[in-house]
């Protein structure tokens, strides 16, 4: 008897036509992990017995759900970008926030045994990015969708980009002003995130979903900087608004993506004493609607 394994697993993705319909291309996904899962709403019975022991428990309305951990690179998450703006890349290469979902099917594949999850209605609920010293830019794609169904057969899938990982030091960050302000090397890390809040709307007469809500774009971040002197602590006091823009590229330095928040607000300035090291402000911002730009945020990846 043989046991699945992670290293014999692999995840495999395809963008649907139709909301809940499986993709008919998939394409091999890395990832570092993910938690992709059914789960179900139990309805218990209430009735009272003299014995005390219940008799009714039944399976309610089916939730797919899960994140997916990745290290960011050109090519290859793209469309789980375009899924969490709601929007895709224009002729320029360039992206905004926008109203339209997009659907993803994603396959689940236990590649050793021979069984295979397919998640359907798939779509980027909040996009999650980290970047910092030392490390790749970790990124988590948290979805929500309609359904799961298991198979011993899997999709034909297509190999993915092998394009390297992006990293903290091949990039730069620009602070204030308008376009992409002043250069910065006072910044330790950048953490963002971009939430849709996609929820099921379950209805009388099914089991799953037939179609998924969403909310405003709701995009907070936090940047930790040395503290150098007055200007940051100074802008949350102020309540001075400002931009941001970090690009972040591989080792061939020609694979650069930017994110360029054009009107952004500190609400914090928080400057612990840890240690006997550095001190550093940690400032949590929330990006704003910026009426020359007609966005919250901007990717741009290069051509």
């Amino acid at each position: 008897m043989s046991f699945a394994q992670g290293s014999r697993s692999s995840l495999a993705f395809g963008v649907e036509s139709t909301f809940g319909v499986a993709a008919t291309t998939f394409t091999k996904l890395p990832i570092k992990t993910h938690s992709l899962d059914l789960s179900k709403e139990r309805l218990q019975g209430q009735d009272i017995q003299s014995d005390r022991m219940p008799r009714v428990d039944r399976h309610g309305n089916r939730n797919a759900s899960g994140s997916v951990e990745i290290d960011l690179r050109k090519g290859n998450y793209d469309d789980f970008l375009e899924s969490g703006m709601l929007s895709s890349f224009d002729s320029s290469n360039e992206m905004v926030v926008g109203t339209t979902p997009k659907f993803l099917t994603l396959e689940d594949r236990f590649e050793d045994i021979n069984q295979f999850r397919l998640f359907t209605g798939m779509s980027v609920s909040t996009t999650s990015i980290s970047i910092a010293p030392n490390q790749m830019v970790e990124t988590s794609f948290e979805l929500v969708g309609k359904d799961m169904a298991v198979s011993g057969t899997g999709k034909t899938t297509s190999a993915s980009v092998t394009n390297s990982p992006f990293d903290s030091f091949n990039g730069a960050v620009y602070e204030g002003g308008v376009g992409s302000g002043d250069i910065v090397n006072l910044i330790t890390s950048i953490d963002f995130s971009i939430n849709n809040s996609f929820a099921p709307t379950f209805v009388v007469g099914s089991a799953s979903t037939p179609h998924l809500e969403y909310g405003r774009s709701v995009i907070e971040g936090t940047i930790t900087v040395y503290a150098q002197d007055a200007v940051f602590i100074n802008k949350f006091l102020n309540e001075t608004e400002s931009g941001i823009q970090v690009s972040v590229d591989d080792p061939s330095g020609a694979n650069a993506y930017t994110f360029y928040f054009p009107r952004i607000k500190y609400n914090g300035a928080s400057v612990p004493l840890a240690n006997e090291q550095s001190r550093t402000i940690e400032m949590p911002f929330v990006a704003l609607y910026d009426d020359v730009e007609g966005t919250q945020m901007k990717l741009t990846r290069s051509t």
